[in-house]
């Protein structure tokens, strides 16, 4: 079951029992440095000897490195490596990672154990400004000496791929028949569920093996043009039989062709001389090979299906809908693996598919937030249900917007279930207030550049309310840090539920066969959690104050009731007539 314990103390005991954890800690726990401490302290007394702390995004690491840091400060003697992206450490202007193009490919292996060893000797929290500059003195590739240093350091801060994923996992420490005493640190776990999903399917495209065939043309090579066209000519039967998608209990037959086909473009590539194409065919040789080391994996976990992709491709994908068995002979690599994040709700869903252990512990920090800090309003007149849609309705949730910010001066989020709701409101709203308030709106696929730009916007001093329009679940949604007056509300505008698609339906009823529980696990689960982290944006210390506004009349079902986090105890249900006077009450205790 889920226990109340201090943080740090179950994290040693689970550590020391060579068990796994999972940790629901709202905001304000200090989940990180409750990890990060009991771990450390752990390797001091030889129960492991490595710390690796998993992230999603670049963004979390950071804190990971202050909580190191910190315990350096206080004594604490460890070398700590921050593993970046290639791409990201590359030094040159095309990523070609051959000694005739790469400067720092040419005589690497020479130079580098003596790059290894100085930077050892001089630095102990080894970041990605370190690494380069080593790599320039050294005239390295900074990537490979970043991996070499990686056998020799205490602590490892990396993302979840080089642990998990079976085409970027660190060989060193995991390659088959290899395991260690491991700590694994996987922080913000619920985005482990789709980023296993992604790591352990894979797509192969019709379209893909036309290109290919082409380029062999061009080559003269006749027998594999052959096989090509084999392949293609399945996956056009395939193409024939579907309408909305198939789903095949076998490919055996199919995986056999291409087993072939790869085994002679390997065969081929390694002979030829130089073409124009060769990058092109080199990529579809190592998607090809990765398809096929994932159908080595296919067992019950996984739905292979075939669909055409909105941009009139077909694709046939080996989808690993419960990646469950995976993770886990990933985590077995180590010696303990604590799950942590603010919303793990509910405990049992991410137990089920992050780890195939029956005996894993849970539990539930204790936050260090009063209640009186937030006003958790329900608004139960909005859905944001597709067949309610209209302009009265945008109209609503645009009152909600106005009256929730007029209420008090100060910066607001409003967050959305989609780009095109988002503008619809957004519209209204405009036209609603006149030009009262500062309003931004997040763009699709903001680059690193505008993203600063739209945060920072939270920092700057102005006379006005600021309110920003963004999409649940993404970029805004999660893993950014507004503290105290940098943010004092935020408006939730439906239940987060994914959008449906054939995949989510294939989940749906995977789901539905083994558990009963398909449409919770393909949508509600999913959209909830996307939810609590949109909340979560608001309170961020003990002494921020701020209110959170649920506008969706199925938040008062109980089905979404019992998914609510303890902190969500107290809460009031208002309509669009009655929120202000709510406000008006909460925002006059606060003076």
């Amino acid at each position: 079951g889920v226990q109340t314990c201090a943080l740090p103390i179950c994290v040693y005991r689970t550590i020391s029992r060579k068990k796994n954890l999972f940790i629901q800690a709202p905001t304000g726990a200090g989940k990180t440095i409750s990890t990060v401490f009991p771990a450390v302290k752990a390797v001091g007394e030889d129960l492991a000897d490595k710390i690796f702390y998993l992230t999603a995004k670049t963004i979390t690491g950071t804190v990971a490195r202050e909580a190191f840091e910190l315990l350096r400060k206080n004594g604490y003697q460890a070398k700590v490596l921050t593993i970046t992206a290639k791409e990201k450490l590359c030094l040159c202007e095309e990523m070609e990672c051959n000694p005739v193009n790469c400067p720092y490919a040419k005589g690497h292996y020479d130079r580098v154990n003596d790059a290894v060893f100085s930077l050892l000797q001089k630095e102990d929290m080894i970041t990605r400004e370190v690494i380069l500059e080593q790599a320039k003195e050294y005239n390295v590739c900074p990537f490979e000496m970043c991996l070499d240093t990686a056998t020799w350091v205490d602590d490892i801060i990396c993302d979840y791929n080089y642990v998990f994923d079976p085409n970027v996992y660190l060989k060193r420490f995991f390659a088959d028949g290899t395991t260690g005493d491991y700590i694994f640190l996987v922080d913000e776990a619920h985005n482990l569920v789709e980023r296993s999903r992604e790591m352990y399917s894979a797509i192969i495209y019709k379209e893909d093996f036309l290109l290919a065939k082409k380029i062999l043309k061009k080559c003269g090579q006749a027998k594999l043009m052959r096989e090509l066209e084999k392949c293609n000519r399945v996956l056009l039967s395939y193409k024939r039989d579907c309408e909305k998608y198939v789903i095949y209990e076998s490919i055996g037959n199919f995986a056999f062709e291409l087993m072939n086909v790869a085994s002679d473009l390997d065969e081929f590539l390694q002979k030829a001389p130089e073409f124009p194409e060769r990058k092109d065919l080199s990529e579809f040789y190592l998607n090809l090979r990765n398809f096929l080391n994932i159908y080595e994996l296919l067992d019950d976990h996984y739905v292979v299906y075939a669909e055409h992709e909105q941009d009139g491709r077909f694709k046939l994908k080996l989808y690993c809908v419960d990646p469950s068995k995976n993770l886990q002979e990933r985590i077995n690599k180590g010696n303990a693996t604590i799950f942590f994040s603010a919303t793990l709700l509910p405990v049992g869903y991410y137990k089920s598919l992050l780890s195939t252990e029956t005996d894993n512990y849970a539990v539930y920090a204790k936050t260090a937030f009063r209640e009186e800090q937030k006003l958790l309003l329900l608004g139960n007149d909005v859905s944001s249900k597709y067949t309610r849609r209209s302009a009265g309705e945008f109209e609503r949730i645009a009152s909600y917007v106005k009256k929730t910010t007029d209420a008090k001066k100060g910066n607001y989020m409003v967050f959305f279930p989609s780009y095109k709701m988002m503008q619809q409101v957004y519209e209204v709203f405009q036209e609603l207030d006149g030009g009262n308030v500062e309003a931004i709106i997040q763009e699709p696929g903001m680059n690193e550049e505008k993203r600063e730009a739209f945060l920072a916007e939270f920092s700057a001093e102005r006379e006005k309310t600021l309110i920003a329009f963004c999409v649940m679940g993404g970029i805004f949604g999660e893993g950014i840090d507004l503290k105290k007056e940098q943010l004092i509300g935020a408006v939730i505008v439906g239940t987060g539920l994914p959008q449906i698609s054939n995949e989510r339906e294939i989940l749906m009823d995977y789901y539905e066969k083994r558990m009963g529980e398909g449409f919770d696990y393909a949508y509600r689960y999913p959209g909830m959690n996307k939810v609590l982290q949109a909340a979560g944006r608001v309170i961020r210390t003990i002494d921020d104050v701020g209110v959170i506004e649920l506008l969706d009349e199925r938040f008062l079902q109980s089905d979404y009731r019992n998914l609510f986090p303890k902190e969500w105890e107290k809460r009031l249900v208002c309509t669009v007539d009655s929120v202000d006077s709510y406000l008006e009450k909460f925002w006059k205790e606060k003076q």
